[in-house]
């Protein structure tokens, strides 16, 4: 990005903040900067209203979430990431030992460690309101490659191998920065992903309330599943909220997760109970029942498998790591 750019997205930036600030709007930031040890990790509720930006910076052996969805943008960078399968919307793919992709509000996406064997794999994930850069800015001609972007990102964007790497150190600087500093560098990043070369378009279908089509049938099953979970769950029930039968509802759920409907349900347990073993003051059989697990031995078997330590452990390793700036 030259200068003569730089300063008019300084300008533009400085313009909408001085409308925003008559609402007393203000940019908080949140960060996460995650163990280097192990593949423990802290799944956290998603953005408040207030807050601005999310950043998760992480290294670690393992590389596992649950196909889901947010009404927030996504920023995804991984590095050492080799053989890692990526889901996102209706694409499924292993990726490169380097990639980033921009992730539109509302589209399922996921990653499971699959066939990866690095001890280090490096990710970097940013969240933001899909509402944060108003209208007002995006209009703004200087701002239409971002605008551009946003909208093609309902597909998911998948940014060449030479971007990901041109990129990287400035990526890796981002949980440094605080306040304006890192407004300023995220729209710089986004400015220059916008006008990047090579992008690839990820799902061939967007997100569309309007038409029952896939999405939908899938939009459903995962509302059922986040209301229901700590109750009993049958493949017959999740079907009938699909308006599915038995047989084809297993393969919708297979091919749209990469998982079973049991280890889709399981995923989403483990992952509530991951929070609640770290947010609340609960022991751990308490956390296995309101997560939906009827059996002690059960859930710690299920834990295990999913963290690779147990409940005691992981609440231990996480307790304190959380920092809001």
């Amino acid at each position: 990005m030259d200068d003569y750019t730089v300063i008019n997205i300084i300008l533009s930036i400085i313009y909408h903040i001085i409308a925003v600030k008559k609402n007393n709007y203000s940019f908080p930031k949140i960060v996460l900067k995650m163990s280097t040890a192990k593949n423990f990790y802290r799944e956290i509720a998603p953005l408040a209203a207030g807050d601005s930006f999310l950043v998760f910076d992480r290294v670690k052996d393992s590389f596992d979430f649950p196909v889901h969805y947010h009404p927030e943008f996504e920023i995804n960078f991984i590095l050492n990431g080799k053989g890692v399968k990526r889901v996102v919307g209706d694409n499924i793919e292993e990726i490169d030992n380097v990639e980033l992709v921009l992730i539109g509000p509302n589209l399922y996406h996921g990653w499971e460690l699959n066939k990866c064997t690095s001890k280090k794999i490096h990710e970097i994930t940013i969240q933001f309101h899909n509402d944060l850069f108003h209208e007002s800015l995006l209009s703004r001609r200087i701002m239409n490659p971002i605008r551009d972007m946003f909208n093609r990102s309902i597909h998911g964007i998948l940014f060449s191998k030479k971007t990901a790497e041109e990129l990287t150190p400035r990526l890796v600087r981002l949980s440094k920065l605080d306040g304006m500093d890192y407004f300023l560098e995220i729209t710089s990043l986004l400015y220059d992903l916008a006008n990047s070369r090579n992008q690839r378009l990820l799902s061939t279908y967007t997100v569309d309330y309007d038409t029952f089509d896939d999405y939908d049938k899938m939009k459903l099953v995962y509302e059922y599943v986040q209301k229901n979970f700590a109750d009993k769950i049958t493949l017959e029930d999740a079907a009938n909220v699909a308006s599915m039968s038995i047989i084809s509802f297993n393969r919708f759920i297979k091919k749209r997760t990469g998982k079973t409907f049991v280890n889709y349900i399981n995923d989403i347990r483990i992952g509530y109970a991951a929070r609640w073993l770290v947010e609340k003051d609960m022991s751990v059989s308490e956390v296995a029942f309101k997560s939906g697990f009827n059996n002690i031995a059960n859930f710690n078997r299920s834990f295990k498998a999913t963290k690779n330590c147990t409940p005691s452990q992981y609440r231990e390793e996480f307790s304190g790591l959380k920092r809001i700036l």
